[in-house]
């Protein structure tokens, strides 16, 4: 199961629903040198001289970036966004 959310300012937020995580994946472009990291259940991007923060409800959230995709693991019990 998926829906749709908003991540930032435009940016959809698909949301993907698995047995095991839930999978968070926004397509937030040709970012260049970007950064995302986790921390205390905030996950912060930064590109170039922006920084955007999202607030997720699962402090061992994992998150990344590959090819202008960013992803967000939670775990099952933590899905509640």
């Amino acid at each position: 199961m998926n829906t749709e959310q908003q991540l930032f300012d435009e940016t959809p937020l698909r949301r993907f629903e698995y047995d095991d995580s839930v999978v968070l994946a926004a397509d937030v472009g040709a970012v260049g040198d970007a950064s995302v990291d986790v921390v205390d259940g905030t996950v912060i991007v930064v590109a170039g001289d922006e920084q955007r923060e999202l607030e997720v409800p699962d402090e061992d959230a994992r998150a990344f970036i590959n090819h202008g995709i960013l992803t967000i693991e939670l775990s099952p019990s933590e899905e509640d966004n």
